[in-house]
């Protein structure tokens, strides 16, 4: 009996997608680089070829550049994929974990809304918002749990630092959403507490909102099959395309 409501609590238990942007610059006209996502064992991470430059302050911090319509991180070329590509199978992972709550570090103000920019441009925002329960700041909960702690900075790198003792990889879409999992999984907020930090794309630039939320309406979207489709030819094309691609670093 104490095993099976162990295991109830384990599958009624929000899932959680942690996730992060890297892009050409800071503002909010530049254009995705990078997309990853990571859940427990599961993660995406997929590049995108920019349409405008990168400026040198954001190729200098996170090693891109682009070179000949070709993408190098760190002077090593990098597989890419078609914005439309990188968006739909975001959506077939979000979808794989049964809406789950999207979190991330200074989502509110800078990845999500180049993150709506995007879907909206190829007519995916509503395949999107009804894969997942939500978004989650981490940045504005982290001040709120750690107010006391007279912490110099909230980025998430010092709070990495402060609270499990390490130095990561920063400014590396994928690295930077394992650390903040770990990071989400010491802090351990309340569930009041995330639903007081909750935010949806079209709530994302109203003040956090501080009662609970709705209780969320089971949501089965149409079109899972093909974007899952979709999921597994990128996935394929990308791995194809590998040993074509690698020869051309040779000419850098």
């Amino acid at each position: 009996m104490q095993n099976s409501e162990s295991d109830g609590a384990e599958e009624s238990r929000q899932s959680l997608v942690f996730f992060d942007l890297e892009t050409t610059g800071l503002g909010q006209s530049c254009d995705i680089v990078q997309l990853a996502a990571v859940s427990g064992g599961h993660s995406l991470n997929l590049y995108i070829i920019p349409r405008c430059r990168m400026e040198r302050g954001a190729t200098k911090v996170t090693g891109f550049r682009v070179r000949r319509q070709k993408l190098y991180l760190h002077r090593q070329l990098v597989l890419t994929n078609s914005p439309r590509e990188v968006l739909v199978s975001f959506i077939a992972f979000l979808q794989m974990l049964g809406r789950p709550l999207v979190v991330g570090h200074n989502i509110r103000r800078f990845d999500c809304p180049l993150l709506a920019r995007a879907l909206d441009e190829h007519d995916l925002r509503t395949e999107f918002e009804s894969s997942i329960s939500g978004c989650v700041d981490t940045l504005p909960l982290a001040r709120e749990m750690l107010k006391d702690r007279c912490l110099q900075s909230f980025r998430q790198e010092n709070l990495v630092k402060e609270l499990l003792g390490v130095n990561y990889k920063a400014h590396d879409a994928l690295e930077d959403v394992r650390a903040l999992q770990a990071l989400y999984s010491v802090l351990k907020p309340t569930p009041e507490l995330v639903c007081k930090h909750m935010f949806t794309l079209d709530t994302m630039e109203s003040k956090p909102a501080v009662t609970a939320v709705k209780a969320e309406v089971p949501c089965t979207m149409p079109g899972q099959r093909p974007l899952w489709e979709y999921f597994k030819q990128t996935v394929k094309v990308t791995e194809s395309k590998a040993e074509d691609r690698n020869g051309e670093l040779k000419g850098l």
